[in-house]
């Protein structure tokens, strides 16, 4: 019979054979055991993974969808390595092929332990970094500079964040990052409050309807505007959402976004004031017919009372850290108690395999409650 590991694959019950250390035995740093799961075995057998992370990072492994941490587990039992019959040595300089005798499993490597998968959330934390070195402000301010550096393709995103594909595109639609030129970037917030400004004038000027705007109208009135086509598609898909139908692409615009987005840019520039001021700038500077509250702004701002008066000032969960204990930090910093209806709307976005948000609040906060019908108040743990 043959020695290699199709022997071992198909030995018998209560049958033996012997085994030995084969010429080629030795370290091989370079084969190491991975326990996969059979619903990613496919995966792997289709080639539809990559272990992704530079230099200075624990490595993840990445599917199509998930991301996984990998953790080597030391094992006390001997774990014997045997190729098949004929296999030829990794990375060596030069193949030679491993010696399989006839009547002995030849074994090459002595395994101390395996890697394991576990399930994570994908590390976005530096894609919004990446991005803001370069902010598209406009075709005019790109062209005063040949210069490639800050800007990154899609390759180039995926060579250097932790994340799945699917997760990598989620991030950056969540940053409402857009694709231009075959570069990601994010867009000036002004740019992109002109482009809305002069869109909500051409409603007006044109009599049309903002939950009903029809692409092939909309696109060459903008462009003769001066805006480019791949920004006013995504100031559209941005600010609303779209539609097929018969006559083509139909986008409506969700007036709560654009409400926000001008709330932002206000508390941008006003710093803190009082909340009845705040109210009266953003009610001007938003396109006629939006209403606007202040519940509209979760996780935008904190409110403060200071003696009969509200005050308010812009804190926006989008320039928080990602991870939950990083996140709970800052929060902390910011303030040292929180009730639960001020701190909900800031770590509504935390998602953490395996753990719910009872879970995350168990782990890195405190809970206090003086008596049961009081709001819960939350500090550092």
């Amino acid at each position: 019979m043959g020695g290699g590991a199709e022997t071992l694959l198909n030995l018998e019950v209560n049958s033996s054979i012997p085994i030995c250390y084969g010429s080629s035995f030795g370290p091989h740093d370079e084969l190491i055991l991975l326990e996969v799961d059979d619903a990613l075995l496919p995966q792997f057998l289709d080639d539809r993974v990559v272990i992704r992370g530079e230099p200075d990072e624990e490595a993840v492994l990445c599917t199509s969808s998930k991301t996984y941490a990998l953790k080597f587990v030391s094992t006390s039992n001997s774990v014997f390595l045997v190729p098949p019959k004929g296999c030829h040595s990794v990375g060596a300089e030069t193949e030679t092929e491993i010696d399989v005798t006839d009547s002995a499993a030849s074994v090459v490597k002595l395994a101390p332990g395996h890697m394991e998968l576990m399930l994570v959330a994908p590390k976005l934390e530096k894609l919004k970094t990446l991005l803001k070195q370069r902010v598209y402000k406009g075709d005019s301010d790109d062209c005063e500079s040949d210069s490639k550096l800050g800007l990154y393709t899609w390759q180039d995103l995926a060579d250097r964040i932790q994340a799945s594909d699917d997760e990598l595109r989620d991030g950056l639609r969540a940053i409402s990052a857009v694709e231009i030129d075959g570069y990601w970037r994010l867009v000036d917030d002004g740019l992109m409050e002109d482009l809305l400004t002069m869109m909500f004038r051409n409603l007006d000027i044109h009599g049309w309807l903002s939950n009903a705007l029809r692409e092939e109208e909309v696109l060459p009135v903008m462009v003769d505007d001066g805006y480019s086509p791949t920004l006013v598609l995504h100031c559209l898909n941005t600010n609303g959402s779209k539609e097929e139908k018969e006559e083509g692409h139909v986008w409506c615009l969700n007036e709560r976004i654009v409400a926000v987005f001008y709330g932002r840019r206000v508390l941008g520039r006003c710093g803190k004031r009082k909340e009845v001021d705040f109210m009266e700038e953003w009610k001007r500077t938003v396109p006629s017919g939006i209403d606007v509250s202040m519940g509209m702004l979760e996780g935008e701002v904190l409110t403060e009372k200071i003696g009969v008066d509200i005050w308010v000032r812009g804190f926006s969960v989008s320039s928080l850290p990602s991870t939950p204990a990083e996140r709970f930090a800052a929060l902390f910093r910011e303030r040292q108690r929180w009730e639960w209806q001020h701190l909900e709307p800031f770590i509504r976005d935390l998602s953490v395999p395996g753990l719910s948000s009872e879970g995350l609040l168990m782990k890195y906060t405190r809970r206090t409650q003086p008596t049961a019908d009081a709001a819960p108040i939350f500090s550092a743990r």
